[in-house]
């Protein structure tokens, strides 16, 4: 039985005022992919090109471990660009050769009201032929089923997203600033003898 799931998520963040704009930030955009997971579950597979293995999930009666390898780029306009290129469900050789994902996301930093907000979407569809025994259940259960999961993932990295980038943000600008100052500070020291 063939079948697609579709999910979306969109993400408007307030980002706190700080001494170095979010654009320079986002334009390492492998930064943003470390906010998505733990970094036990991201692996660099080539430059801009990361392997995101996910917990085990659960769909119907079967138990998925999806590795989904992510090309990341960020472009002029401080905008970093998410796409899949490749995906596998580990340990499930017989729906991995029925399966397709497709991921599409963007993140960029937007003014509105004299705030700097970060707004973005993800797109998510699943196409994938079911083995037999799921042709007894009612595709519209199927669908709900497969639709609840996909937003789920995505309602996952949009928490963790919301966590972990303005932290890292803020680490980000306070390392660089420490590395500013201390250069300042060295060159003075110089110049003083």
């Amino acid at each position: 039985m063939h079948i697609r799931f579709t999910a979306s998520q969109a993400v408007e963040l307030l980002v706190p005022e700080q001494p170095i704009h979010i654009a320079n930030y986002l334009s390492q955009p492998q930064r943003v992919v470390n906010a998505l997971a733990a970094s036990s579950q991201i692996e660099k597979v080539a430059e801009g090109c990361y392997r995101l293995t996910m917990r085990p999930l659960k769909f119907m009666s079967l138990s998925i471990k999806p590795a989904v390898d992510l090309q990341v780029w960020a472009d002029n306009d401080a905008r970093v660009n998410v796409q899949s290129v490749n995906c596998e469900l580990q340990g499930m050789e017989y729906i991995n050769e029925r399966f397709m994902l497709d991921l599409k996301g963007q993140l960029y930093p937007l003014q509105k009201h004299g705030s700097t907000y970060l707004t973005g979407q993800a797109n998510l569809a699943v196409e994938v032929d079911l083995p037999p025994p799921f042709s007894l259940t009612p595709r519209s259960l199927l669908e709900a089923a497969g639709n609840g999961l996909l937003a789920s993932v995505l309602g996952g990295f949009k928490q963790r997203l919301l966590r972990q980038l303005i932290l890292d943000y803020r680490q980000w600008v306070d390392s660089q600033v420490n590395s500013v100052q201390k250069t300042n500070a060295s060159v003075s020291t110089k110049l003083s003898y």
